[in-house]
């Protein structure tokens, strides 16, 4: 991907969004918007970043009947975000419908990539097993999901760097390999459980990086942003 590092815009409001994207020199870079900012503020938060040439990743995580995930997505295209995503628990049908919706919502523009959550990467094999009565190993369960998600029209996943590597041996390089859980140095874990740093992840194959409080919690966030890039672009994959 052309894009290797995708900023988390996790803020309530888009007046605390472009507050910070100001402040920090941050306008025109990469920019993931989730679940908090996106229904607060609608499809006006996706129009104010595409005016300032931002790359967007719209992280909605969406998971529901397929007729419903395909009326979504058709609209979710008109948006001409660049990824979007589902989870792969919703399963074959309803991965393929997304591809769909994406397809016939794009009238002829460029068709967002659809992505597949795997494991979240707040969690673990403890949390799977013990909480979800899961006890397929989490790399195993990862792949498995990478393919369906493949054989159903996804161009990749989203996954921690731990299973990136494994899901490129059975899916192929050019399928996309999206992680959140990045943390740099000397900087918290949170509520991450599966992490790893700019260079573990590239040097296990990730294509692209999700990267919030390590910058947006910074006390320099530029400093940190451009140090991020620096660490990727370092790093022979």
């Amino acid at each position: 991907m052309q894009q290797p590092i995708y900023l988390a815009l996790d803020f309530p409001t888009w007046e605390q969004t472009d507050r910070f994207l100001k402040t920090n020199n941050l306008d025109g870079v990469p920019v993931k918007v989730g679940m908090e900012l996106f229904y607060r503020e609608g499809p006006a938060v996706i129009e104010q970043l595409k005016k300032r040439n931002h790359s967007i990743f719209l992280d909605l995580k969406l998971h529901d009947i397929p007729t419903t995930i395909y009326k979504a997505m058709k609209n979710l295209a008109k948006l001409e975000v660049d990824i979007v995503n589902v989870h792969g628990f919703g399963g074959s049908a309803m991965i393929a419908a997304a591809k769909q919706g994406l397809i016939d919502g794009s009238n002829h523009a460029q068709v967002p990539k659809l992505l597949v959550v795997t494991v979240l990467t707040s969690m673990d094999q403890a949390v799977l097993e013990q909480e979800l009565s899961i006890h397929q190993p989490v790399e195993k369960l990862v792949t498995d999901l990478a393919l369906l998600g493949k054989h159903n029209g996804a161009d990749g996943v989203v996954c921690s760097a731990h299973e990136a590597q494994a899901i490129k041996q059975v899916c192929g390089k050019a399928f996309l390999a999206v992680t959140p859980g990045i943390r740099l140095a000397d900087t918290a874990n949170d509520d991450q459980k599966r992490i790893g740093t700019p260079t573990f992840a590239k040097k296990q194959g990730v294509d692209a990086l999700v990267i919030g409080r390590s910058i947006t919690a910074a006390t320099e966030p530029h400093v940190m942003y451009q140090k991020a890039i620096k660490e990727w672009n370092h790093v022979f994959s």
